[in-house]
């Protein structure tokens, strides 16, 4: 494993220097899975506090715009493009995130705390159906830009 750059030689945290870095594309898509009842399934679109999957895509984007404000060590990012889709499938509620900018660092954190927002916003929204809820398998699917691309086989 690399050294981990968060971290200075004497053992304190810091906010890595990027300032020596170049500008260039990057994207990162994330996505994640919210386990759900059927009585769950059958309340959406029935919601007294509105409709849950819309709510939660809002948010979804809310969250990943302010990143930095949630996550210390982040880099303030200009996004270029944030798009949230969230939709039902046969096991749950399916987030995905992509995040994208043109900038000396990546996007990948945004595109994470877009999923994650979005995912507990449908907890809050669905929790008095029943707290029988899950949010899983959130991770990375691909990145481009900076160093190196990568993509989840």
């Amino acid at each position: 494993m690399s050294e981990l750059s968060h971290v200075a030689p004497d053992g304190s945290v810091r906010m890595v220097d990027v300032s020596g870095k170049s500008t260039s594309m990057r994207e990162a898509t994330v996505s994640g899975r919210l386990k759900i009842t059927q009585q769950h399934r059958d309340a959406i679109g029935k919601l007294p506090k509105g409709d849950a999957l819309t709510i939660a895509q809002i948010a979804g984007i809310q969250g990943g715009k302010r990143c930095s404000d949630l996550i210390p060590l982040c880099h303030p990012v200009p996004l270029s493009h944030l798009d949230v889709a969230i939709h039902l499938d046969e096991t749950g509620i399916i987030i995905s995130s992509t995040a994208r900018t043109h900038a000396v660092t990546g996007v990948e954190m945004e595109a994470y705390t877009a999923v994650v927002t979005a995912g507990i916003t449908l907890i809050d929204m669905l929790k008095g159906v029943s707290p029988d809820l899950i949010l899983t398998d959130v991770q990375l699917e691909a990145k481009t830009g900076g160093k190196s691309d990568w993509l989840r086989q």
